[in-house]
């Protein structure tokens, strides 16, 4: 998307970076969605869940923007943003994460960039030193190839997968619907979704 002219003014005014020296001033759960996208999942999420920490990671500072732009108009003291590459998360978080959401990442559809989907192996080594505890992702897609690619990975990387659905939507699992989600679902794609844990850390 193009650079919004106020960008920099919303990102330089922004008062919810998160930040590993402060962080929250609770000692709840904190949850991570990476490729928050412009905002939708996570807000409803903080929204829905008081109780649960929410830190939304977005690479591109145009898309981050427009998000900014949406939540700070509640003001809510559980969810903070970053502006980063997912591949710089180890130098944020340590053994400080719950869950991680993966919803409507890049498929990087070509062979040779497999390693650049976050859900390869190159990424969870990056994931491994996030969690508290037992690692466990969350993810949404509609692209077909990437959930194939990503329920073979998780498995060879040692996740057990809990939870694989192949049309989201008729499922009674509890959803907070991302823009892209509801841009697809109204086309007629269905939504794929996995819930995989690593209760092994020996891998």
């Amino acid at each position: 998307m193009r650079n919004p002219k106020d960008k920099d003014e919303i990102l330089n005014s922004c008062s919810f970076f998160y930040d590993k020296e402060v962080g929250f001033e609770n000692d709840n759960p904190i949850c991570l969605e990476i490729g928050m996208g412009k905002g939708d999942f996570l807000l409803g999420m903080a929204l829905n869940n008081p109780n649960i920490n929410y830190v939304g990671v977005e690479k591109y500072s145009s898309v981050l923007s427009v998000a900014i732009k949406k939540i700070r108009e509640y003001d809510l003291p559980n969810l903070k943003v970053l502006n980063m590459d997912a591949a710089l998360l180890g130098d944020i978080f340590k053994n400080n994460i719950d869950t991680i959401y993966l919803n409507f990442s890049d498929p990087w559809p070509k062979k040779r960039h497999a390693k650049r989907r976050l859900t390869s192996d190159v990424f969870l080594k990056v994931y491994d030193g996030l969690f508290t505890g037992i690692p466990h992702i969350i993810m949404k897609t509609d692209n077909d190839n990437l959930f194939a690619y990503s329920l073979e990975s998780l498995k060879e990387y040692g996740y057990t997968l809990d939870r694989v659905e192949y049309d989201l939507h008729k499922t009674d699992i509890s959803n907070v619907e991302t823009e892209y989600e509801h841009k697809f679902s109204s086309k007629g794609v269905n939504i794929k979704f996995l819930d995989a844990k690593k209760y092994s850390r020996d891998i």
